[in-house]
């Protein structure tokens, strides 16, 4: 590494600074951060940095690109989280769409700790002890024409016994779903028939239909019902169907009074809640109103949406200077937002009576910490000018130590344990500030003793 910067850097660089490059360590940086998986609001530090100059400097570049995308899509995968509610399950399957392989797999590990189930992203699943679901393809459907391509096409009872003729069972039934459902005999489409007795027989316990190939209501929907009728009369249980198209609200509430009807006449009890899962272009505006109309969908995948983040492509966190040699410093800009806010703090969170976080508070490192039940005197950032108090009910330290003199100071929690970290911090919040639509902002405020050193460096 240091001799190809030898080869990309000004031939009049001094040879003592690659000399000293080739020393450095990581020995002497100490890193404190808000837990994975916490809600960090804006202005306020989820990472604190201390070392040597050069050292944290050369951190910075990494340690954006790392945390960036990773918090941009966690949090795009908790508003859709927010919004399917919590009984729904929902699946990432943005692979194909992601920014290419690396960005697909963090999509899919992001996607997971906002609180997505499971993702179609076999590889993230290797890797990251993720659950992996799929469904049937359209291709594999199509690829099939007629009931003769059927091979094998015996199935035993899951109880045992002599197999039996799948296409042949599945054909019976057929003729008394159409029936029921009023579908002219003979006009659902055989190849679809067909690829839906291949699946099952290779996967008696685990078959699930793709409905949307041909027609769901005059094809996909009948040949399902048929051929996981046929699977429980052998003693095997459908898991499932998806819907890719169309009015996909509607289309389920269709779905779902013929599988009810279905286990009526059959009596079959289970059939009418067989899971329906859903998928197409699925955006926050589209699961929203999913979500409004109450419909019997069980599984949302989520593709494109999800891992490109159209609402907002990237996520601005920053990494700036605050403190050298001991002075604090300030980064001053016409622009106040965008103003640093000096010195080495500690961050608290402040809760209210009923358990929910009301303001994140920046205090300098050496000021006492505030306690709950007293007052404390704060400056809500967008309104500097203002003093006033606030009494927290509980007193939260935001930060911890992770990483001091070389060593790992505290057990990096499992992908699974930050997922569950995420979900606990989004539902402390209160439902105003958690609501999508028009939220109330979330102050963060500083101490007086704080705000005193920003006026007093913007000053000099």
């Amino acid at each position: 590494d240091v001799a190809y910067l030898r080869s990309v850097l000004p031939s009049s660089t001094d040879d003592a600074f690659f000399e000293f490059l080739a020393t450095l360590d990581a020995s002497e940086v100490t890193v404190t951060a808000a837990p994975e998986g916490s809600v960090v609001f804006a202005r306020v530090p989820f990472l604190q940095v201390k070392g040597p100059l050069l050292v944290v400097q050369l951190l910075e570049t990494t340690l954006l690109c790392l945390v960036n995308y990773a918090s941009l899509v966690a949090t795009n995968a908790a508003r859709f989280r927010l919004l399917a509610g919590p009984d729904v399950k929902l699946m990432e399957m943005g692979l194909r769409r992601a920014q290419g392989p690396d960005g697909a797999l963090s999509a899919s590990k992001y996607s997971y700790i906002g609180g997505f189930d499971c993702t179609s992203n076999i590889l993230a699943g290797k890797l990251y002890g993720i659950p992996v679901r799929g469904t049937i393809a359209h291709s594999f459907i199509m690829s099939f024409s007629s009931m003769e391509e059927v091979q094998p096409r015996e199935l035993p009872p899951q109880a045992g016994g002599d197999p039996v003729d799948l296409p042949g069972l599945a054909m019976s039934w057929l003729e008394r779903v159409c029936d029921l459902l009023q579908i002219p005999s003979g006009k659902t489409n055989q190849g679809e028939l067909a690829a839906f007795v291949s699946y099952a027989i290779t996967f008696p316990c685990d078959f699930q239909g793709l409905l949307d190939t041909y027609c769901v209501r005059r094809s996909g929907l009948p040949n399902f019902c048929a051929v996981a009728l046929a699977l429980h009369q052998l003693g095997y249980r459908a898991i499932g169907v998806r819907l890719d198209s169309g009015d996909l609200a509607q289309q389920a509430k269709e779905i779902r009074g013929a599988l009810r009807a279905c286990g009526a006449r059959f009596q079959v009890p289970w059939f009418g809640t067989i899971p329906i899962a859903v998928s197409n272009d699925i955006s926050e505006h589209s699961l929203e109103e999913l979500s409004q109309e109450g419909s019997d969908i069980d599984m949302i995948g989520v593709g494109t949406h999800l891992v490109t983040c159209p609402l907002q492509p990237s996520l601005g966190c920053v990494y700036k200077l605050v403190e050298v040699n001991g002075s604090p410093c300030l980064k001053l800009t016409e622009d106040e937002e965008k103003m640093t806010i000096p010195g080495v703090k500690t961050i608290y969170r402040l809760y209210d009576a009923a358990g929910h976080p009301f303001m994140d508070l920046m205090a300098l490192e050496e000021e006492p910490s505030p306690r709950a039940g007293q007052e404390v005197a704060i400056r809500v950032l967008g309104c500097l000018g203002e003093a006033t108090t606030v009494v927290p009910a509980v007193v939260e330290p935001l930060h911890r130590l992770y990483f001091r003199d070389g060593q790992v100071c505290e057990p990096l929690p499992s992908l699974a344990e930050v997922r569950t970290h995420a979900q606990v911090s989004l539902k402390l919040l209160s439902p105003a500030h958690r609501r999508l639509h028009e939220p109330q902002p979330y102050p963060v405020a500083v101490t007086e003793r704080l705000h005193r050193l920003f006026l007093e460096l913007r000053q000099a």
